[in-house]
């Protein structure tokens, strides 16, 4: 199989992250990165050993050799770097969440359809290997009609500090519970209804509880808390039930799978989502990107998730971060 030439445009820690993904995928090349901090680039280069190093993303696209990007920019810096890499004819691999405004995300639904690459936006939760089998269950009909999903997603209050200047928890953590719930139950959420929290002064709340009606009637709740204690052993507690009208399913994920006990106390590595295993970063991160690699390796279009389910978890997303601010429940046209 071809190596396919891939660049890396945002190199804060996911950005990292995609980095060291790539490099353990045997028919990628990390061909360059790009970022405006010229000490960063030089520092994410020289441990990758990447050669090309841009601080204009519009260098970097115009370089031929590059087939594929990962954009890992912040959220809010998606549209115009994923528009310009699509139209450069670039294959567009695209963090979650897919813009900060649907008009943004339709931007780049457009520029996709007319596009001559593909694109991709990074739900990973589509690749952990627990939300994927209960995919397959429901798909076979095993649970019936879904009437009533619940998804926790919670984190300690020293990874919520890190980012909640950047994003808030409704947009930054329920959309990938949003998109499970929308892909499981094959409909959308008509109404959206959410409260949030405000404990510490940042720009965002530390906390939001949101709750749909889907087109099919199905309720939905969310719950995305920033802020467990700093002593949590565990990054994350991650969690999804799944009811219908012949059968139920339960997903708990990370908290605590592994549990390590030194004389530092309690901990709870990751398992799922970038674990490092004899010397290679695996897990889902590794698989999408490996999944989209291999798209772009044998030309077939990626079809996990398309454009248009990532800009509905968006829609969804604020309209509840609406409500959270009015009180009042939203429609979501």
């Amino acid at each position: 199989m071809k190596r396919v030439k891939h660049a890396v445009l945002g190199l804060g820690w996911f950005g990292e992250k995609h980095c060291e993904a790539l490099a353990a995928i045997p028919n990628v090349e990390l061909s360059a990165v790009c970022t405006r901090n010229p000490e960063r680039l030089a520092e994410v280069a020289g441990k990758f050993g990447v050669a090309k190093t841009y601080t204009d993303y519009h260098e970097m696209l115009a370089d031929p050799e590059i087939e594929s990007v990962s954009i890992t920019t912040m959220w809010d810096q998606h549209a115009d770097p994923a528009v310009a890499a699509l139209e450069a004819g670039k294959h567009v691999f695209l963090e979650k969440p897919m813009a900060s405004t649907v008009a943004d995300c339709d931007l780049i639904v457009n520029a996709a359809k007319a596009a001559s690459g593909f694109f991709m936006t990074g739900h990973i939760c589509r690749f952990n290997p627990r939300y994927a089998a209960a995919k397959q269950e429901i798909a076979d009909g095993k649970i019936g009609k879904i009437i009533s999903m619940y998804a926790r997603r919670n984190l300690p209050a020293w990874v919520g500090a890190t980012v909640l200047d950047k994003i808030g928890p409704i947009i930054g953590d329920c959309v990938h519970d949003t998109d499970l719930m929308f892909w499981f139950s094959e409909s959308r959420a008509v109404t959206a209804y959410a409260q949030t929290v405000q404990v510490r002064q940042h720009a965002h709340p530390d906390l939001g509880q949101v709750m749909y009606r889907l087109e099919n009637g199905a309720s939905c709740i969310l719950e995305s808390v920033w802020c467990l204690p700093d002593t949590t052993p565990f990054q994350i507690d991650e969690r999804l039930e799944i009811i219908g009208t012949e059968g139920s399913i339960s997903i708990h994920d990370t908290h605590p799978n592994l549990m390590i006990v030194d004389k530092n106390g309690a901990r709870c590595p990751d398992t799922t989502y970038w674990p490092m295993i004899h010397g290679q970063l695996r897990g889902a991160l590794r698989d999408e990107l490996a999944y989209f690699v291999n798209c772009i390796a044998t030309g077939e279009a990626p079809t996990v998730i398309t454009p248009e389910e990532s800009r509905e978890a968006v829609r969804a997303c604020l309209a509840a971060e609406e409500s959270a601010a009015t009180g009042k429940v939203v429609v979501i046209g």
